[in-house]
């Protein structure tokens, strides 16, 4: 019988991520504490940039950012905010989705499953992803329960289980 595998991968839906800035967005334009404020959300090339005019008006928007990504199912551990600046009159934060998992996060991912999955499960790293193959279908949903609980500072999804 040939061995099961799956892939580790860190993926953001990028159509998600845009629906989750335009409901966002929506929401800037009509709350009454946003008014006067110059509060937006908006691409600025593949990192999102938010604007207002005080540093808490700022931190406002990214709280709003952050629950309309949540609603629709994209993890905060794949948003990488930078820390509030003024800019001119207006405070800004550039933040951006992470895609792929970094090599130090990939090793920490294949030493756990080295030493804390069934022995038959084997993880090599294939650049920016992992894959994790056995002869036991069983052994990789195990692994999979073990990485879902684990807390790792990367989003994981698991895709191509065959």
């Amino acid at each position: 019988m040939a061995d099961s595998s799956f892939d580790i991968v860190s993926k953001v839906d990028k159509m998600e991520a845009d629906n989750a800035l335009h409901q966002a967005q929506k929401e800037i334009a009509q709350r009454y504490d946003f008014k006067g404020v110059g509060a937006s959300v908006d691409w600025s090339g593949e990192k999102l940039l938010l604007k207002a005019s005080t540093e808490e008006r700022v931190n406002a928007v990214l709280d709003v950012l952050q629950s309309k990504l949540i609603k629709r199912g994209i993890s905060l551990k794949s948003l990488d905010v930078g820390e509030p600046y003024a800019s001119g009159k207006e405070y800004r934060i550039e933040a951006s989705l992470k895609n792929g998992i970094s090599s130090e996060n990939a090793k920490k991912v294949a030493k756990m499953i080295r030493d804390e999955a069934p022995k038959s499960v084997k993880a090599q790293i294939q650049g920016d992803e992992l894959r994790v193959q056995s002869k036991s279908r069983d052994d990789l949903q195990a692994t999979i329960a073990l990485l879902k609980k684990a807390d790792l500072d990367v989003d994981l999804q698991f895709v191509n289980f065959r």
